[in-house]
């Protein structure tokens, strides 16, 4: 899985953040890693000066299908990227886990079949 980092003007963005950003939705979203090709980060501030809020937007790129959009504002970087996590690790274990693992563990149609004995 592919993470790209982008910012807009107004947010600095360093190796320092870059590489936080990766750890984080690397840790994340790790159980997703079969599924999705790349996730994209784009972090804004909107406002002015006095009032400025932070976006941040992910987008989970699973492939063969359509993106997987998380977006969340708050004060600071941070918080912005944190609940953008949170977020995206809602809708792809919505779209993603339950799918595959019905109540938390593998349907019996999945076991072995023995044979009885005669």
């Amino acid at each position: 899985m592919q993470i790209q980092v982008n910012t807009d003007h107004r947010i600095e963005a360093g190796e320092r953040l870059s590489a936080y950003l990766t750890e984080e939705l690397a840790s994340a979203l790790s159980r997703f890693d079969g599924w999705l090709t790349r996730v994209e980060v784009h972090i804004s501030e909107e406002g002015a000066p006095p009032t400025e809020t932070k976006r941040c937007v992910m987008e989970a790129r699973p492939a063969g299908a359509q993106p997987i959009v998380a977006r969340h504002e708050a004060g600071s970087v941070d918080e912005a990227c944190t609940g953008a996590t949170l977020k995206l690790e809602k809708a792809l274990d919505a779209k993603y886990s339950r799918k595959h693992e019905h109540k938390g563990g593998e349907s019996i149609r999945h076991l072995p079949v023995t044979e009885q004995p005669a």
